[in-house]
């Protein structure tokens, strides 16, 4: 198959071994690429129970066939391992321009083993893969890493860790280009385990394509469908913050509300007219979602470099926190980006710890609100001082010492800004998918209307359980198509809430470069293949059905707002899991044999 150069560089830090790992062309087939072929690597190369910060563990760097072409919204990567959250193999999609580079680099992907007995890079130039001394860029900030690294080596794109990474915090992530970050399941915690700051990649290799007029034809369709979405950066995903307060969904003081006084305050309309100084982007891509801000807070000041923050930053240290002054947001995410530090969890973290005091339960007057308390815990998080050591670890593990019922998360990771009792697709997802809660696995059920390609004729409610089993199904294997293609969702199935549906474009595009015809059937059909490849991967970690829970506060009932009075019931959920499970021919742990070969992935299950 083309548009995949079909190898891996598979790097071992233990005892220096750099060689290729070759992809068998019937798993490129089959999985596609990105999310598809990682999982399959992993499942072939892991044999469960491994720590997830012990040397064991195998961290994957992939791109897919959509990666070094210019489409639009292709400059996106995934990293794949064991988390230090969930405990299973988890998935993180960046931005930025990486990925582009990586899809240039004579390599799909690249697989990382073991641990260095000294602090170390790994670069890919001109596809030739090395393993080198990083000394002297240890303890440095992700934007210090990138300068030296490029100057070193002329040129070339990089993905590190910050001191977040180095300190092994849970919710560390992994940067690049200063402000795209591969953030949620702690893999910034991953690489600092294995000593690893920094991977560079410099190449100029052009990937085998199919049909380069018939991908100029696509890519220039892709364009012109994306019409409405070019617009819709203006704002970015920043301009969600007063919608979804009108509709009552904003998470707010740590999900006890859903409603923010304050949101106004911290909108991305107030960002753009005041703070907002550029929109960036990621390679190929004419939306310019990205903000760059320049502002400073209580003196520090806020650098355009490491760009500006986006909703769930925004709803992480604003409305989560009851913080309504966005100069502080701003340096709260810069100092994420610098550091590496998921910026959902950690705000999720900060509130959790709000609460906690208001409750007695710390030994720490925490006050909702405080701006300065709220930078100074990211402060304390990152170098594990005080209090933030304790935090570092991750609100599941800090909740159970204090034998406290508020903490949000699932499947230990931590809950990100979108409140299920307004979106009850969420509610679903939330529990059952394999990533820990995740809002980017499922399409959110706020819009009515659904593509007519998909024939979903059912009247969806944003407050009913009972339509969701199979709207979800539906738009998880949409998703991780997009997700081992790899196409960003801005370009993919959130086009469609701007008025974009741009799937024949991605699937005309994919068979100008790969020379294989995929319509909607098998596309749904890849896509499921690649979520269950997560599902089996969790079953070797004992993780099954037993773990599909919410937390408490969630069958509770928002005190106001358009979706107060409506909280999640329990046997509603229940039997919504009940009908998903046989929908997606699923027992306990996950797909059954007969699902298993009717998707031909004949013996890939251990029980």
């Amino acid at each position: 198959m083309k548009g995949l150069f079909g190898k891996f560089l598979d790097v071992n830090l233990s005892d220096g071994d750099v060689r290729d790992y070759s992809i068998p062309e019937e798993w490129c087939r089959k999985y596609l690429g990105g999310r598809g072929l990682g999982a399959r690597i992993l499942l072939e190369e892991l044999d469960g129970g491994e720590d997830a910060l012990d040397e064991e563990n195998i961290l994957i760097f992939a791109s897919g066939p959509l990666q070094g072409t210019g489409i639009p919204g292709a400059g996106r990567h995934v990293v794949l391992g064991k988390s230090p959250k969930t405990g299973s193999v988890n998935d993180s999609y960046a931005g930025g321009f990486f990925g582009h580079e990586l899809a240039k680099s004579g390599y799909d992907g690249i697989i990382v083993r073991g641990r260095s007995d000294y602090p170390c890079y790994i670069s890919i130039v001109d596809g030739e893969g090395k393993i080198d001394s990083a000394d002297e860029l240890w303890e440095l900030d992700v934007a210090e890493v990138e300068k030296k690294l490029k100057n070193r080596h002329d040129g070339g794109r990089v993905t590190s860790i910050g001191i977040g990474g180095e300190n092994l915090v849970k919710f560390a992530c992994i940067m690049n280009d200063r402000s795209r970050a591969a953030g949620r399941p702690g893999f910034g915690a991953v690489m600092g385990s294995k000593k690893l700051k920094a991977i560079l990649v410099r190449g100029d290799f052009s990937k085998p394509i199919h049909d380069r007029e018939k991908l100029k034809e696509a890519r220039t369709e892709l364009v012109d469908n994306l019409s409405p979405a070019i617009n819709w950066g203006k704002y970015g995903s920043s301009g969600a913050v007063e919608g979804l307060n009108e509709m009552g969904v904003l998470p707010t003081k740590n999900f006890q509300e859903g409603v923010f006084e304050g949101a106004e305050k911290i909108s991305g309309g107030r960002m753009y007219d005041e703070i907002l100084t550029e929109r960036d982007t990621c390679a190929g891509c004419p939306v310019r979602c990205k903000r760059v801000v320049s502002t400073e807070f209580d003196g520090e000041e806020v650098e355009e470099e490491y760009g500006g923050p986006e909703y769930e930053t925004i709803a992480a240290f604003g409305s989560f926190c009851l913080n309504d002054n966005l100069d502080s947001i701003a340096l709260a995410n810069q100092k994420c980006n610098k550091y590496g530090l998921d910026t959902i969890s950690t705000g999720n973290t900060i509130a959790f710890a709000m609460e906690a005091s208001e409750k007695d339960l710390i030994d720490r007057d925490l006050e909702w609100g405080d701006p300065d308390q709220i930078i100074e815990l990211v402060e304390k998080i990152a170098h594990r001082k005080g209090l933030g050591d304790r935090l570092a670890e991750g609100i599941d593990l800090v909740s159970e010492e204090m034998d406290a019922d508020f903490a949000m998360h699932v499947k230990n990771q931590e809950i990100p800004m979108h409140e299920p009792r307004g979106k009850n697709a969420l509610a679903l997802s939330y529990a059952t998918t394999p990533r820990g809660a995740n809002h980017m696995e499922v399409f959110h059920d706020t819009f009515e209307e659904h593509p007519q390609e998909l024939k979903l004729k059912e009247s969806i409610d944003r407050f009913d359980l009972k339509s969701k089993p199979k709207f979800n199904k539906m738009y998880e294997e949409l998703i991780s198509f997009s997700n081992s293609a790899i196409i960003c969702a801005y370009t993919g199935w959130v086009a469609y809430f701007r008025g974009s549906y741009t799937y024949p474009q991605i699937r005309k595009s994919l068979k100008a470069i790969t020379g294989i015809e995929i319509n909607k059937s098998e596309m749904l059909t890849i896509g499921e293949r690649n979520f269950n490849l997560l599902k089996l991967l969790a079953e070797r970690e004992k993780i099954s059905r037993k773990k599909d829970k919410l937390p408490d506060r969630f069958f509770e009932a928002l005190p106001r707002g358009p979706s107060s009075g409506k909280p999640i019931s329990r046997d509603e959920l229940q039997k919504a899991i009940d009908e998903y499970y046989d929908l997606r021919g699923w027992d306990e742990y996950g797909p059954t044999k007969e699902k298993l070969k009717e998707l031909d992935m004949d013996g890939l299950r251990n029980s």
